[in-house]
């Protein structure tokens, strides 16, 4: 489904990514992990289209993607909910999920997919009339995933999307992203929590310093004795 090939980017003259190579295959849940630093927001931001690679190819459904527009690529359903929720903590919490339905796209049948989008998190439901801004971490974050499900994504790109929050509100972030993806959405999603994500990855790599440095499946990382020393902390 998606296809990052030999990717090198970064900012300015800073390079972060070399080489990166991976595959998102349609109804997975793919985990990105590594350290601080390593490149994992970088990664997502490019396929994003934030930022342009300066070697290697993006392709989406095998039409080649590569210097899209940010606005094309969330035309064509590839959605990234960025990290720190990024919402606008003065508009209503209604109002911010409502922004994710502004591509024409994805404002067929809206009130019934809204509907549909509360269902999952009725929390968000509840606080409908609140400011974003007086929610909680959990409940910003909850708004941040449904504002991007609004725009009805085919992959759906989830950035730390446990940070910062209550250890006891991270396995409900891990339930939702789950549930996300049995509604057959796929995911790409880059996490600080290695465990929690490995748990419930179909797939999985580790990119450190810039470079993919191990792939496997999510049990497989798990089980690796590197990974469980560097990551899980085992």
């Amino acid at each position: 489904m998606l296809r990052v090939s030999d990717v090198t980017a970064g900012y300015g003259r800073t390079t972060i990514l070399r080489n990166i190579s991976i595959e998102v295959g349609a109804g997975e849940i793919v985990t990105i992990i590594g350290s601080n630093g390593a490149g994992k927001s970088t990664l997502l931001r490019t396929i994003s289209g934030l930022v342009k690679p300066s070697t290697g190819r993006i392709t989406f459904d095998g039409e080649d993607m590569t210097g899209w527009s940010p606005a094309d690529i969330v035309g064509a359903g590839l959605i990234q909910v960025p990290e720190a929720r990024q919402l606008f903590p003065v508009m209503s919490v209604l109002d911010n999920v409502m922004m994710g339905a502004y591509h024409p796209n994805a404002r067929t049948h809206v009130e019934q997919h809204l509907q549909e989008v509360l269902d999952i998190f009725p929390r968000v439901r509840e606080r409908s009339s609140q400011l974003a801004g007086s929610l909680s971490g959990g409940e910003q974050q909850m708004v941040a995933i449904a504002r991007g499900l609004m725009a009805r994504p085919r992959l759906l790109m989830l950035d730390e999307p446990s940070l910062g929050l209550a250890p006891i509100i991270v396995g409900q972030m891990f339930d939702i992203v789950q549930r996300i993806r049995a509604m057959g959405t796929t995911v790409l999603l880059v996490e600080q929590k290695a465990f929690h994500a490995l748990k419930i990855a179909d797939r999985a790599y580790v990119i450190d310093n810039g470079t993919i440095a191990m792939e496997n499946t999510g049990a497989g990382m798990l089980a690796d004795p590197h990974v469980k020393t560097a990551y899980l902390g085992i």
